[in-house]
């Protein structure tokens, strides 16, 4: 596999290595040696997948005091994912990163704590799946605002854009609850 270092310290891009034939194709999700090798140094509890319509727009989500590090992917379908660094000490804090995850290119993003995470479905559908360093607390969870203009995102022009409503009433930047 490759390791795409990204400028968001411990946020990495990556892009297992697929072996395709006329059958298919088969590469590993995950394994454990060689993801610590790489630098992703995470032990993972918990997986969740969901499936979106297009337009869908989850986020952007943290967990305040329990939070959780990521390792995101598309199995089916294509969105554009975007993370947010909130941890204050960081020289990046404030910033956004967006990429395109589909069932093509098969890449993966590692989110370590300390990040805002959401994604929209630029696809008819798709499959979302994400590996937790943490256990999913809803008291614990923070929605900032998608579409804060201080997180300068450009986010896919799909219409229309499908909200929950926790998701409509995200804080802004300047008032959301961040890490040190």
């Amino acid at each position: 596999m490759n390791i795409i270092a990204t400028e968001f310290s411990g946020l990495l891009v990556v892009e297992p290595k697929v072996f395709g034939d006329s059958r298919g194709f088969f590469f590993e999700s995950y394994q454990e040696d060689r993801y610590r090798k790489a630098g992703i140094d995470a032990s993972f509890v918990q997986d969740n997948c969901s499936r979106s319509c297009r337009g869908t727009l989850r986020g952007l989500h943290y967990q305040l005091t329990k939070p959780q590090g990521k390792l995101v992917f598309v199995t089916r379908g294509e969105v554009v994912d975007i993370v947010v660094d909130l941890r204050r000490s960081s020289p990046t804090f404030g910033r956004s990163l967006s990429i395109v995850l589909n069932e093509q290119n098969h890449q993966q993003v590692y989110v370590p704590p300390g990040f805002a995470h959401g994604f929209c479905v630029t696809s008819d559908s798709a499959d979302f799946c994400y590996k937790c360093t943490g256990y999913y607390d809803p008291a614990d969870e923070r929605t900032l605002l998608w579409n804060d203009s201080a997180l300068g995102i450009d986010w896919p022009d799909v219409l229309p854009r499908i909200l929950s409503a926790k998701d409509e009433r995200g804080v802004l930047l300047r008032d959301a609850e961040t890490y040190p």
